[in-house]
């Protein structure tokens, strides 16, 4: 004789949510799509998964049922990755916190990411991905407007007169005997190094700064943190 199939325990964490919540089983979806809902400790992200009564499931602070906007994430690339494995690195563990508090990272914020400011995999600094199409927009279709300033160690000799070329297309200026800065606008990958290269220097590494008005701040190489409401390129 076989023995019987026991009743599931658990129960769909959408309705544990909702009735600690006291709200309907929509707003439940919405609390745990929105990072508000953890289980014993942990962030839950499925309304779908189950819970059983002996969980601690516990509404976050500040909670509100609403859907999540789209994001878009600030991160200081690090020289020699690839724009592929910047993406697959965000993750919780590589998010920088403001006095350890700031928006928790749920695997929702990579679902239609797209990268808005590349950079060659040599090169190191501020990339921007984004969710948003407001921001997509300002970055991608209006970058004609929008400056970038870089930091360029750099070899060779430069050639008599190069400074004032590289000004033709850029604002550069020696940072000291081997260091320039150079800001402009709409600067694709590869024509900093390619320009530099026409007035007998090379690229021994370079960081990007800033975009617009945003800049890397404090963010170390490897981490990022999201854009706040209050920031614009």
């Amino acid at each position: 004789m076989t023995d019987a199939i026991k009743p599931d325990d658990g129960i769909r964490l959408a309705k544990r949510v909702a009735d600690i919540a006291a709200c309907s089983r929509a707003d439940a979806e919405r609390y745990i799509a929105g990072g508000w809902v953890s289980v014993d400790g942990v962030l839950a992200e499925d309304p779908a998964s189950r819970v059983t009564p002996a969980q601690e499931v516990v509404l976050l602070p500040g909670a509100t049922p609403v859907e999540p906007e789209p994001v878009t994430i600030l991160l200081h690339k690090a020289a020699g990755v690839s724009m592929d494995d910047a993406l697959a690195g965000l993750n919780a563990e590589t998010q920088v916190l403001e006095n350890g508090r700031g928006k928790p990272f749920l695997r929702r914020h990579l679902f239609k990411l797209q990268s808005a400011t590349p950079l060659e995999d040599i090169a190191s600094g501020l990339v921007v991905f984004s969710q948003d199409w407001r921001v997509m927009r300002k970055l991608v279709e209006d970058a004609p407007r929008n400056e970038y300033e870089y930091v360029v160690e750099v070899d060779g000799q430069l050639a008599d007169g190069g400074l004032d070329k590289l000004n033709r297309m850029f604002k550069a200026s020696w940072q000291n005997e081997t260091r320039l800065r150079i800001a402009g606008k709409n600067i694709q990958r590869g024509q900093i190094a390619r320009l530099l290269g026409d007035v007998g220097l090379s690229v021994v590494s370079m960081r990007r700064l800033r975009i617009g008005r945003i800049s890397m701040g404090g963010v170390p190489s490897g981490g990022w943190r999201f854009l706040r409401d209050v920031e614009r390129f």
